[in-house]
């Protein structure tokens, strides 16, 4: 039995203290390096299990992925350029695509009046998603699928509207004519369903076609199914707004998960009993504020004045978690990209 501390000399007790402290911080560096190695593999985790959700292959992203902010920065450019002077002719966009799928694309479907849970209770879920509430709508119908190239394409030339960005020479790129019309700002959206006399989807009415009325996470269900949307690059770009049969909602709506990212009416605004901070819902805009930030290449978040528009659906660039039904993003109403496009509403 070691004898108590204060029958030792100086000397002895000195040396016992050294080691009791080195004990101690042993223990504590210990203690944070198995818990950083901890959280590590948390974090490992659920990057393999977005892996396996995604169905892509991580190395291949950089073959797809634009420098942050580059299409806003193209777009703002081409928004300065004139309006459409020559695209296509009538005669000949009338027989770029069968006249069955024309007969496709005029479909619309009829939502009931009725209420429906709108947002989510999920903790994990952005602020601006929470509460869940139910929400009571009148009956509407909203366009079965996107919004293509080839109908934007009779828009452009009746209205002398300018071309989508990446339409080379006013043409839509080849092979595309049955896929999302792109790179279009919330102002582009509005005009186009405007000139079809329909109009943007409020988010509540885009949400409730997407869910229908129990809340449900994805169109189809509440499990993540890679097989039903193209998402988180698991294609690499947009696709025929046809493609996905089994992913659409509960009214047979296609294409609300995933492929494009799609702009409604509604402003962004904070749901009744939300905890999420008011600062998120101000809108922002990156801004480099000195030459020393220039040359570090750092940019600051500066509130502007104006709205965010609600965006839905999450899209082909998006990660899984992105494209649940009650999943709310959001934009500035000028700003375009490759992965933003819309649809169309109307009252019955």
């Amino acid at each position: 039995m070691q004898p108590p501390l204060k029958n030792i000399d100086p000397a002895e007790r000195k040396i016992r203290q050294r080691y009791l402290g080195a004990t101690v911080i042993t223990c504590i560096t210990l203690a944070m390096v198995f818990g950083s190695a901890h959280v590590v593999k948390l974090g490992a985790n659920r990057m393999e299990d977005m892996r396996h959700k995604a169905t892509y292959d991580l190395a291949d992203m950089g073959d797809h992925i634009r420098a942050a902010g580059e299409d806003i920065t193209r777009h703002q450019e081409h928004e300065k350029k004139q309006q459409a002077e020559k695209v296509y002719a009538w005669n000949e966009i009338e027989f770029l695509v069968p006249l069955a799928h024309w007969q496709a694309l005029h479909a619309m479907v009829r939502i009931p009046a009725g209420d429906f849970l709108m947002g989510t209770d999920v903790e994990k879920a952005d602020g601006q998603n929470r509460p869940q509430h139910t929400v009571k709508l009148s009956e509407y119908s909203i366009d079965k699928y996107l919004v293509t190239n080839i109908e934007y394409a009779r828009f452009v030339l009746a209205t002398k509207h300018r071309p989508p960005l990446d339409w080379e020479n006013g043409n839509i790129p080849d092979g595309k004519f049955m896929f999302p019309v792109t790179m279009v700002s919330w102002y582009d959206a509005q005009a186009f369903c405007g000139w079809e006399d329909k109009r943007l989807p409020t988010e509540a009415e885009w949400e409730k076609a997407a869910r229908g009325e129990d809340g449900r996470r994805w169109p189809w269900g509440n499990t993540m199914d890679p097989a039903r949307l193209n998402t988180y690059y698991n294609v690499g770009a947009t696709t025929e707004v046809m493609a996905y049969q089994s992913g659409v909602s509960p009214y047979g709506v296609f294409d609300m998960a995933g492929n494009v990212s799609q702009w409604t009416s509604s402003d962004l605004a904070p749901y009744e009993g939300t905890t999420a901070s008011s600062d998120l819902f101000r809108p922002k805009v990156t801004q480099v504020t000195s030459a020393q930030d220039r040359s570090l290449k750092v940019a600051d978040l500066v509130e502007v004045k104006g709205v965010y528009k609600v965006q839905r659906g999450g899209s082909w660039k998006s990660d899984p978690f992105s494209t649940a039904t009650y999943h709310r993003n959001f934009s500035l109403p000028h700003y375009a990209s490759d992965f933003f496009g819309f649809r169309c509403a109307k009252f019955e």
